[in-house]
């Protein structure tokens, strides 16, 4: 009887045991939900409690790859911290004169390049299904890449072993901690003509498929290809094409080029149903017409792109239709990155020193000319605090119910005034949070039910995947005591905290538009993604390739006052930058 009793004890344990393990998926922790090895290493699991740190290249040791070795020591001594060469880079004016003025200039701009681009992986790494190496994650471009692999699918809470049982939910943390409650202006001085160019620029890589979830991009470029104004896929682009003398499409009003009609080019945009037919533009991305800032954009490339046509046509009769668009379009790609770099990094830095786009400063340096686009840099990348509680154009105030799906805005004021009015409105501030207009919070639930779906690892471990010391809590988090207690309360530790609210939210650099985590992050990626362009490499980067030296010269000297004064009846104020002195403003933008 005795023995009765034990067998049926230890049946009842073994199926409270049982049903424990069944509740939980396995009674076993994987020890990599841990994210126990640090400076880069690898977790590998062995059997199902083991697991070893793959320290290879990263120039530390141990069970944890936290030991350095004789020169990682050595260079950590002297190696200043992010805050310690941000501060640097942003003060001493005399000292970054003295750069910018002679061949030290190049010295610290390579130095920049190599430093930010060593940090993202070339090949790519990870992927949504491949949380390890493999051919496929390499191979398959519908993939965005990942810098860290997925949350293993195995873990006991869903950030790992850290934090709650159910993370917050989605709408909850929009409305909490994002949503605007006062328009909080960028103290930096960012205006409305660098956030639509942001839209604008990054829509060309950024095509995350979202009705199949898993990280998936429709783009087939990963980088700067003008996709977005060519079109990204061949079709497209030669419904886009004029198909003569290399030119795109156009309609000509008051004798101005604008975007051609969908009833002269039907390719698909989207427009709503009762949407006018004379109104619904065409452009290289179909999401362009939901606004005119975007509309205003692929005007301004449309008409540089066929003067340029006309400048190459004027210096090679000879060439016909297709050799004048894919070397003006080469010219464009190179317009694109040039300004990207000297004049929308350099205003998002706040650098003193003075970016240069050039090449050449890399052809000596281990680079590879290559990239793919990782979901964490997708993910970062929405910045809608951007946009204000409503537009002013031409002393005119537009709600964002007149803004929305509107090009009558485009044709009724033109692109010098809408150029001049985006220039001189302030943008918002995007790091800190609770500064999300109530008609863009809803992309916030998005990017966070997405980064839920693809399991993106939690804040800290991406802080320390860039070399930042991890939060030890939501108090040294951010500076608002209110948000740090609610945050504490949703999710329950700092290691908890999701990717893109941590991004977000984070407490802003004194005076800046965001916080530490989202330059030290997504430099990099901007960087190697830009001067990874085939363009830059040995190979392209020569006068021949863009038909001679008027042709190189163009993208050299290229500029967004050139851009669009080139292509405009008048020049009016145009930066990234609201006007520091309104009456000097006037003055220096009445000429080129």
């Amino acid at each position: 009887m005795k023995g009765f009793e034990k067998f049926s004890i230890w049946v009842l344990i073994n199926l409270l045991l049982w049903s424990s393990s069944c509740a939980r998926g396995s009674s076993v922790v994987n020890p990599c939900c841990y994210y126990p090895c640090q400076n880069s290493g690898v977790c590998v699991r062995f059997e199902t409690d083991i697991y070893q740190c793959d320290c290879t290249h990263t120039g530390f040791y141990g069970q944890n790859c936290t030991d350095p070795e004789f020169w990682m020591r050595l260079h950590l001594m002297l190696k200043p911290s992010p805050s310690v060469v941000h501060f640097i880079l942003t003060h001493f004016q005399w000292f970054w004169d003295l750069v910018n003025s002679s061949f030290l200039r190049d010295t610290f701009m390579r130095l920049v390049l190599t430093v930010r681009s060593d940090l993202i992986p070339s090949p790519p790494t990870y992927n949504t299904r491949y949380g390890y190496l493999s051919w496929e994650s390499y191979y398959n471009i519908s993939y965005y890449t990942r810098l860290l692999p997925p949350i293993p699918e195995d873990c006991p809470l869903p950030m790992g072993t850290k934090g709650k049982h159910d993370l917050p939910d989605p709408r909850l943390l929009a409305e909490r901690f994002f949503k605007r409650k006062k328009f909080r202006p960028d103290p930096q001085g960012t205006n409305l003509m660098f956030a639509f160019m942001a839209q604008h620029f990054t829509h060309q890589f950024f095509k995350t498929i979202h009705e199949v979830q898993g990280g998936f991009t429709k783009a087939l470029g990963h980088g700067v290809d003008a996709s977005h104004i060519y079109g990204d896929n061949l079709e497209r682009q030669l419904q886009l094409r004029l198909r003569k003398n290399g030119k795109l499409n156009y309609q000509l009003l008051n004798g101005e080029t604008y975007p051609p009609t969908v009833s002269e080019v039907p390719v698909h945009m989207l427009y709503p149903e009762d949407f006018p037919e004379e109104l619904r533009l065409v452009t290289g991305h179909e999401l362009f017409g939901l606004l005119p800032g975007l509309t205003m954009y692929a005007t301004i490339w449309l008409r540089e792109h066929n003067r340029v046509c006309d400048i190459l046509r004027a210096e090679h009769p000879t060439w016909d239709d297709e050799q004048l668009f894919q070397t003006s379009r080469l010219i464009i790609i190179g317009e694109i990155i040039n300004i990207i770099i000297e004049e929308y990094v350099q205003h998002l830095s706040g650098y003193l020193l003075k970016l240069k786009f050039d090449p050449t400063l890399l052809f000596t340096e281990r680079f590879q000319y290559s990239n793919r686009i990782a979901l964490e840099f997708c993910h970062l990348y929405h910045w809608h605090p951007l946009m204000p509680d409503s537009f002013l154009i031409d002393g005119d105030e537009i709600p964002y119910s007149q803004f929305l799906y509107n090009t009558s805005i485009l044709m009724h004021y033109g692109v010098e005034k809408l150029v001049d009015s985006f220039s001189r409105q302030p943008a918002g501030q995007i790091g800190g949070g609770q500064n999300s207009h109530e008609k863009v919070v809803k992309v916030v639930e998005m990017v966070i039910k997405e980064s839920r779906a693809t399991r993106v690892q939690p804040f800290n471990e991406y802080r320390k995947k860039f070399n930042l010391t991890p939060y030890n809590s939501f108090y040294e988090f951010t500076d608002d005591f209110q948000m740090a207690k609610g945050l504490e309360e949703l999710y329950g530790d700092i290691d908890a905290l999701e990717l893109y609210p941590g991004i977000m939210l984070e407490k802003s650099r004194p005076d800046s538009i965001f916080g530490e985590s989202m330059v030290e992050m997504g430099a990099p990626f901007s960087l190697k993604g830009l001067l990874g362009n085939p363009l830059c490499s040995p190979e392209y980067w020569k006068p021949s390739t863009f038909g001679g030296d008027t042709g190189f010269n163009i993208i050299k000297t290229s500029s967004l006052k050139k851009l669009v004064c080139l292509n405009t009846r008048w020049c009016p104020y145009v930066d990234f930058h609201v006007p520091r002195n309104e009456d000097k403003a006037e003055k220096s933008y009445t000429d080129l």
